[in-house]
């Protein structure tokens, strides 16, 4: 009993650090680009606006960027821990499983379609893609021997990730106009976001987060397999439909926010799982602070690698993502 209420205190401090960590790269996130903007100014243009350059800069382009890449980081990392947990497959996340290129697919389309280029635009075609997607990866997965298995899942999202990309490849060949206007936003990037979008976004990012939240105890009992669930009582069918809806609305969000970004969701949980607990009562709010860390030093990479311009964060994120998930691949093995 002893043993376990240290191993609860250690837990909740390792909470309270990462916040800690999270609050100085947030801080580090508005400072850094390409004018030099003190901390005496972001305090000052938060709490006594005087319009002027410095505080214009951090009210209406830095302050919401950060906020959009701490939230999308931790929505990122939480839906993947979800899809884990639920499907018992380690290489699941929004990415791996065709979601993220699913909602990307509904929003090119519909700006192909209807001409329309407004963030505000994308959001309904995005949380659309990334619902269908998520039904017929499923439905997919269902016809294949054994059902709905982990290798099943994997298979099929892979199958329809590549379908879609395909698609969507096609259409910004055909139609110069619409890769013109959402390239940068296909490639990931945060850039060009401002804070009435942020918040007609954030209901559904809170939404996502708060039901991730709830469900981690089912998701830690179904995490160990059906038959032990349906044992111990648990509704697996609803668990898994909350659970499901949970990441549609985050990965969702996720991309009518900042576009197709991989590999947040499929390391984070690894990483957690492997240095700290399998309990998804941790594994989840862990997830959203370590998400949310990750992106932020990655947007912070992309503005200032190449200033004055700047990569887009969808594209430095393999380069960190890719060696760390080797190097968990291979812990695992040995």
């Amino acid at each position: 009993m002893k043993k376990r209420q240290r191993s609860q205190k250690l837990l909740f401090s390792g909470l309270i650090i990462g916040f800690c960590l999270l609050v100085i790269f947030f801080a580090i996130n508005i400072i850094v680009g390409v004018a030099n903007i003190s901390l005496n100014d972001i305090y000052q243009s938060l709490f006594n606006f005087d319009g002027s350059t410095e505080h214009l800069i951090i009210r209406t382009v830095r302050l919401p960027r950060s906020l959009i890449a701490l939230f999308v980081g931790a929505a990122l990392a939480v839906s993947g821990s979800l899809m884990q947990g639920i499907t018992g497959n380690p290489l699941a996340s929004p990415s791996i499983l065709g979601i993220n290129a699913g909602a990307s697919f509904a929003v090119v389309l519909s700006t192909f379609i209807m001409s329309n280029n407004s963030s505000n635009f994308h959001t309904g075609f995005a949380f659309l893609g990334a619902a269908i997607t998520a039904i017929v990866v499923y439905s997919i997965a269902s016809l294949g021997r054994g059902g709905i298995t982990p290798l099943n899942l994997t298979l099929a999202g892979a199958a329809l990730s590549a379908f879609m990309g395909s698609l969507t490849s096609g259409i910004l060949i055909v139609n110069q106009r619409t890769l013109s206007e959402i390239r940068f936003w296909l490639a990931g990037s945060l850039g060009g976001r401002d804070t009435e979008l942020f918040l007609q976004i954030l209901p559904y990012l809170i939404l996502g987060l708060l039901l991730a939240f709830t469900l981690g105890k089912q998701i830690t009992i179904l995490s160990f397999g059906d038959d032990i669930a349906l044992g111990l009582g648990q509704e697996t069918i609803w668990i898994k439909v909350l659970a499901a809806v949970s990441v549609v609305l985050l990965a969702g969000a996720s991309v009518s926010l900042a576009g197709p970004i991989g590999f947040i969701g499929l390391i984070i949980p690894h990483m957690i799982r492997f240095l700290i607990s399998v309990d998804y009562r941790w594994i989840v709010p862990y997830s959203a602070i370590l998400g949310a860390i990750l992106l932020l030093i990655t947007d912070t990479i992309a503005r200032v690698i190449i200033q004055p311009q700047e990569i887009p964060v969808g594209l430095i994120m393999p380069l960190i993502g890719s060696p760390f998930f080797i190097f968990l691949i291979r812990k695992k093995i040995q």
